[in-house]
C-alpha cells in the first residue's frame, strides 16, 4: 500500500443509495482522483465484492482508493488506505471525517494525513446537520496544516467558492452523477 500518486485532490465518496449510479460516477473521475469505499450497510461478502469491483476500475483509471474501516482491513484488501477514526497502524494513506476542532485535533494526534471537513454546505447523506457554511469552513481548515478536503453539498462550483478558505480539494457524492 505505497502511494502511487500524489494525494489527491477531487474525492468520490461511495454511498449505497448510489445505486447503479456510482458507476456513472467512477466514469466521470478524472485520472489521478480519491474514492472513499464505504458501502457499510452491505452484508460482508457483498461489500468486499463490490470492493473489488471498485478496485479493478481504480487501477485502469489510476484513481487512489480508500477504504472506511481499520487500516488492518485496507491493508488485508489492498486498498491504497484508510478511512476513519483512530490511530495511524498503516502503510498507506490515512485519512479522517472531521466536524469540528476537537475532531481535527484528534485526528492530528492519531496520525491522519488528510482530513474530510464537513458539512459545509446541506448535504442529502445528513440532511439533519447543522451546515458549517463558508466562513466557519475557512476558519477551520486554517487551524491545521494538514491538507483538508471540503465535504458536504459539493460540486465543482461550490469548491471555487471556497477557494480563498484554502481547500485542498473537494468530495462529492451526487456531483460526480450530474
Amino acid at each position: 500500500m505505497r502511494r502511487r500518486q500524489p494525494l489527491p485532490r477531487l474525492w468520490l465518496m461511495t454511498d449505497e443509495r448510489q445505486g447503479e449510479g456510482l458507476w456513472r460516477a467512477l466514469e466521470r473521475l478524472p485520472r489521478g482522483a480519491g474514492i472513499i469505499f464505504r458501502h457499510y450497510s452491505l452484508p460482508a461478502g457483498e461489500r468486499r465484492a463490490l470492493f473489488e469491483r471498485i478496485k479493478a476500475v481504480a487501477r485502469q483509471k489510476r484513481l487512489m482508493l480508500l477504504l472506511a474501516g481499520s487500516a488492518g482491513e485496507a491493508r488485508a484488501w489492498g486498498a491504497d488506505g484508510s478511512h476513519g477514526r483512530g490511530s495511524r497502524r498503516s502503510l498507506g494513506l490515512r485519512s479522517a471525517p472531521v466536524h469540528d476542532l476537537a475532531e481535527i485535533r484528534r485526528a492530528e494526534r492519531a496520525g491522519a494525513d488528510i482530513l474530510f471537513l464537513s458539512p459545509v454546505f446541506a448535504t442529502r447523506s445528513h440532511p439533519e446537520a447543522a451546515v458549517l457554511g463558508r466562513v466557519r469552513f475557512g476558519c477551520l481548515a486554517r487551524k491545521t496544516r494538514l491538507p483538508i478536503i471540503a465535504l458536504g453539498g459539493m460540486n465543482a462550483e461550490r469548491a471555487h467558492s471556497l477557494a480563498r478558505f484554502g481547500p485542498y480539494g473537494w468530495a462529492a457524492i451526487d456531483a460526480w452523477q450530474e
